[in-house]
This record gives C-alpha cells, sequence and structure tokens, in this order.
C-alpha cells in the first residue's frame, strides 16, 4: 500500500451534496429551483434536458453552458485542476456531467464540431462511463 497514492492522475473530485437535487426529486419546478438556487448545475441540467426535449435547441444551449459553468465552478472550489477524474458513479457530480451531456448534443444540433469534440473529450475524461449513461454517442 503506497502512502502517496496515484501520482500520475489526481484523485477524484466528489461533489457535495446539492440541496436543490433533493427539491427536483420532491417535484419542485426547475426554474424555480433554479432562480432559487443559481449555482445548482442539476437545476440547470434539468431545464436543458427539458428544453432539448422540447426541440427547443437554443434554450437547451443555453441552459447547459449555465449549468456546466456553475459545475465547473463547483469543481474547482473542491480541489478539480482542470483535469481528472469526475466519477458518475456519484451522484452530486451528475448535474455538471449532464450538463455537459446536453451541452454536447444542442452543439452537434447546430453544427459547431469543435464545441463538440471539446466536450466529448472532457465528459470521457471525467468518466469513461458518463457518455453511455448520458446516451451520448
Amino acid at each position: 500500500m503506497s502512502l502517496h497514492g496515484n501520482l500520475l492522475e489526481p484523485d477524484a473530485t466528489r461533489l457535495p451534496v446539492d440541496p436543490a437535487a433533493a427539491e427536483l426529486d420532491g417535484g419542485a419546478d426547475p426554474a424555480e429551483v433554479a432562480a432559487g438556487s443559481p449555482s445548482s448545475s442539476v437545476a440547470w441540467a434539468e431545464l436543458a434536458e427539458r428544453a432539448l426535449a422540447a426541440g427547443e435547441t437554443v434554450a437547451a444551449y443555453a441552459y447547459a453552458r449555465t449549468g456546466y459553468h456553475r459545475g465547473l465552478d463547483q469543481l474547482r472550489r473542491n480541489g478539480w485542476k482542470g483535469f481528472g477524474p469526475v466519477p458518475w458513479s456519484h451522484e452530486p457530480n451528475r448535474g455538471f456531467l449532464r450538463s455537459c451531456g446536453v451541452l454536447l448534443q444542442a452543439a452537434q444540433r447546430v453544427g459547431e464540431s469543435a464545441e463538440v469534440d471539446r466536450l466529448r473529450t472532457l465528459i470521457s475524461d471525467s468518466d469513461p462511463a458518463a457518455l453511455a449513461a448520458l446516451g451520448v454517442d
């Protein structure tokens, strides 16, 4: 057993529980949750997924971009240095990863191929299982 852990890759980042997730699970309106907890990436992810499902690509892109940035802020506050594992299996990480997944899909729909490639790499580098879990090809 090493006292130093994996010296080639940083430890996985695990975000703290987002109280907004319980509100959403309880049936709260995601727009109200996002307005009341604007730093919640899971609330923005929910808005983005709903907009994408409704064919509102530009709105989905905007919501997902907000969730992505809110998630980056949270990750950095929790020690993430811009790379390294962000496990899908850790529920509080999913708001960020879901936002990334919708942003990737919306970017595909508007033909922003460089953004699609960048997001696919980010999601895969965060957790290779996340792309499949998000249903992103």
